[in-house]
């Protein structure tokens, strides 16, 4: 997936490593990666924009909330949804919203 090698490349002391079931099987569908800072990680969840479907009307599901909410509990970060165009990040606006993470997780 090309959205990871862009990410890497912003944030490249950030170890990126795929959400493998062995992380945490009840988790493994909504989170795609982590991003390790020290013990702690944030999580990356990719979803691709179509022509029928508009990242501005994409709501997070109650579901996939309390998901998210036990990443947070169990990894220590939040969990960040990186929509996807042709290889490209739609929602550039997230790489800040990263990079605030990183530096909170940094600091803890």
């Amino acid at each position: 997936m090309p959205i990871i090698p862009i990410i890497r490349n912003f944030f490249p002391g950030i170890n990126l490593e795929t959400f493998e079931a062995e992380h945490d099987a009840d988790l493994c569908a909504d989170i795609d990666y982590l991003g390790w800072v020290g013990n702690k990680a944030f999580g990356i969840q990719i979803k691709p924009i179509t022509v029928k479907a508009n990242f501005g009307n994409y709501s997070v599901t109650e579901r996939m909330k309390a998901s998210f909410d036990d990443f947070t509990e169990r990894f220590g970060g939040k969990v960040f949804i990186v929509f996807s165009l042709d290889g490209e990040i739609s929602n550039a606006e997230v790489l800040d919203q990263i990079k605030t993470e990183i530096e909170r997780l940094r600091s803890e």
